[in-house]
């Protein structure tokens, strides 16, 4: 059989646009002659809708716009086009809604799958929406059996999961009735590492059941969550035949009979695919909020320097505006860094000084606060605060979406500022550890150096205070995101983290400073997710609770 792979960006919400990309797609593969046309999971709404599928203006006009797409596959009378959409159950109890695929050919629904199992982890919520499918069956199309599912259904696998969430395996009872060819069609958002996972699922499944096996994932940023696309089709004993480009569209046509080639897939190298994933998570987040430029506040360290290089390298030069504002503490050094990378990207620079605001500020606030203080939090957070404030006001003024420059380590133990630099639209790295955010810098300066050295290899510091560094009041980031890793991402407990080599003391702080700092992280910016778990809507963590693990 020829199947068009679909890799395609939709936009959630706007069906009648996610309705033209499938008329523009048959339109370009024409000429390929392809039997079959894929595209990704709930592609006509855009993957995922949320809130959206509770409306039921929302759902009419997904029914109507597949009508439309039937309409459309009659003018392509050789080729059967399957994607999936949300339908109506028609029953009295239940969410009332399944998520499903929808086979169409020649102005007919021929066939349709609904989704069996739905993941509830994670950022994934779908029994909040949808019902599982009844029932599982096969289409026959031309002199093929099709075995189609969606997302999910392919990952029950009992080689590679042990410990499953579901009983049922919906790709056995597909081979089980006949299906000579799956096919998957996914909206699998990334994380690093994921892909490999991914394929080994995959290309177990065409290897078990000796079917070839045909993936077609989603692809782009929608909020925090980014996609890869990698769909690829794999012949019946797992071996690619063609895998998709990671974090661009594209539209290929593959013949199913030919045989794949061992040993061919190549996974991407876990930083560069962490690059990939948020220069396309930011460019799709400013797009689709209607905005075409970014601003970010440069302090002359390694956090914001990244950042607005990723932004430079998603909107172009011409669209990203950077501004830097020197205040009390502020190094020389540090002002002369972030002017050159500026210049290095050719991007507009703003220097704003803040001493004198900062002056007002605690001249009004008077014997309130006590100036004498080697350490005082209060005249510390001013600064940010100050800074916050008037990014803010340069984005008003210039029509930008503010990119603030946080990271997960930081963000995890509470070293930032609430309405100071945790001021923005979109935290680009809030999910990227301190230390891989070098990694990054160092991928960046691989194609050009355009992050002044100086930058990579000083001491991080916020400059709210004299000689002050982060481990002044932070583990080096090494310990640190060692113990975020544990804590966080793989939820091991003091104990556990402990025997794993790491001092009792330190442990015990950094769990107390991530748990206290919940409050500050939920009124943080949306943050890209390129991690197993990242903070936001895949971690709900309660705010006001008394719990220590041991």
């Amino acid at each position: 059989m020829r199947i068009t792979l679909a890799q395609l960006d939709p936009v959630v919400g706007d069906i009648d646009g996610n309705t033209e990309r499938i008329d523009e797609t048959l339109r370009l593969c024409r000429s390929d002659k392809p039997d079959l046309v894929v595209f990704p999971e709930l592609f006509l709404t855009g993957y995922p809708p949320r809130d959206l599928l509770e409306r039921k203006s929302f759902i009419d006009r997904s029914y109507r716009a597949v009508k439309d797409i039937m309409e459309i596959s009659a003018g392509f009378p050789d080729t059967a086009v399957l994607f999936g959409a949300p339908r109506r159950t028609g029953k009295e109890t239940g969410r009332g809604l399944y998520n499903s695929a929808l086979l169409v050919k020649d102005g007919e629904l021929l066939f349709t799958q609904h989704k069996s199992l739905l993941p509830m982890y994670d950022v994934f919520d779908e029994v909040r929406y949808f019902d599982p499918a009844p029932s599982t069956g096969v289409a026959a199309l031309g002199n093929n059996t099709l075995g189609i599912s969606i997302c999910e259904d392919a990952w029950n696998d009992p080689l590679l999961f042990p410990g499953r969430f579901y009983t049922f395996d919906p790709q056995a009872e597909l081979a089980d009735k006949g299906a000579d060819i799956f096919i998957n069609i996914s909206a699998s958002p990334f994380h690093a590492g994921k892909e490999c996972v991914r394929f080994e699922i995959f290309r177990n499944h065409a290897k078990k059941h000796s079917v070839p096996f045909v993936i077609v994932n989603q692809v782009g940023g929608n909020d925090e969550l980014i996609f890869d696309g990698r769909s690829m089709c794999l012949d019946a004993k797992g071996d690619p035949i063609v895998v998709l480009p990671a974090f661009e569209e594209a539209i290929v046509t593959v013949d199913t009979n030919i045989p794949g080639v061992p040993g061919s897939y190549r996974p991407l190298d876990e930083v560069v695919s962490i690059h990939r994933a948020l220069v396309l998570g930011l460019r799709d987040y400013v797009k689709k909020c209607g905005f075409s430029k970014a601003i970010v506040s440069l302090s002359g360290g390694i956090d914001s320097a990244v950042v607005c290089c990723l932004a430079v390298e998603a909107l172009g030069p011409e669209n990203v505006i950077a501004a830097t504002m020197p205040g009390p503490y502020s190094s020389a050094g540090s002002v002369n860094d972030s002017v050159a990378l500026a210049e290095n990207l050719g991007i507009k620079m703003l220097e704003i000084p803040v001493t004198g605001i900062y002056d007002t500020y605690t001249d009004a606030l008077g014997n309130l606060v006590d100036r004498e203080k080697e350490a005082n939090v209060t005249l510390e957070n001013i600064q940010a605060r100050i800074r916050g404030n008037i990014i803010m006001a340069l984005s008003n003024e210039y029509g930008c979406l503010v990119l603030s420059t946080g990271n997960k380590s930081e963000m995890a133990v509470g070293y930032c500022t609430l309405y100071g630099d945790m001021s923005g639209g979109l935290a680009v790295i809030s999910d990227v550890p301190k230390t891989t955010v070098y990694k990054l810098a160092q991928e960046i300066n691989r194609v050009r150096p355009v992050i002044p050295e100086a930058i990579i290899s000083k001491p991080p510091s916020a400059e709210l205070r004299p000689g002050q560094t982060d481990q002044d009041f932070l583990p080096p980031y090494e310990i640190l995101d060692g113990i975020l890793e544990a804590y966080i991402d793989e939820m091991d407990s003091p104990a556990e983290i402990v025997a794993k080599g790491f001092d009792k003391e330190t442990v015990e702080w950094v769990v107390r400073q991530v748990d206290r700092n919940e409050y500050k992280r939920r009124q943080a910016a949306t943050g890209l997710k390129v991690t197993p778990k990242a903070f936001g809507s895949g971690r709900r963590m309660p705010i006001a609770a008394k719990y220590y693990s041991d």
